[in-house]
């Protein structure tokens, strides 16, 4: 990349192709009523945020406190978002969010310029566990030792989770984790 320009642009249109994928591949219902309430966890430009702007929902997106402040960038794009630090909680009412999508969770609980975690994992699952309604969905891209334990957590919390390959057009060695909460009750 050139310039921050490119890298812009370059996001963007990475973003839009994801949204697509999400949509035709991996059946998520954006666009429908089923899913109106939506939050990035690790927003960077809103790029995806800025690919969901013909479907008829809300996101909000979180610039981690511990990352690049392109919260700006967001803000300008005409959508909304806020900062916060993900090993702690996030100041919403429980069952918030229909769909709640992360990009690289694991980078949210490292240290900065190290290997060494700050916080759980199962401790930021269980959050967004709380801030998702049931049957909402979450989708989380990262590494496939990552995802393997995404989805050890996700059974705990009695999510149903499927593991997907990425879009073709999409380098590195992502998997992408798609789960749904379950609605269970006491019998």
């Amino acid at each position: 990349m050139k310039n921050g320009l490119d890298l812009f642009e370059a996001d963007t249109r990475r973003w839009v192709r994801r949204v697509a994928y999400y949509k035709n591949s991996l059946n998520v219902k954006l666009g429908t009523p089923a899913i109106r309430n939506v939050m990035d966890m690790n927003a960077f430009f809103g790029s995806f945020a800025a690919a969901l702007t013909p479907d008829p929902v809300w996101v909000m997106n979180v610039v981690p406190a511990r990352k690049p402040s392109t919260l700006g960038v967001i803000y300008d794009r005409g959508l909304i978002g806020v900062y916060h630090d993900w090993c702690e909680p996030f100041s919403t009412y429980p069952r918030s969010y229909d769909l709640i999508h992360v990009a690289g969770i694991e980078s949210l609980l490292k240290m900065p310029g190290s290997s060494k975690n700050r916080c759980n994992l199962v401790d930021l699952m269980v959050e967004m566990d709380r801030i998702l309604r049931p049957e909402g969905t979450v989708i989380i891209r990262d590494s496939p030792e990552v995802i393997d334990k995404v989805a050890r957590v996700a059974h705990a919390v009695r999510w149903s989770a499927t593991i997907h390959e990425k879009e073709p057009e999409s380098g590195g060695r992502e998997k992408i984790l798609v789960a749904t909460k379950t609605f269970w009750k006491l019998h």
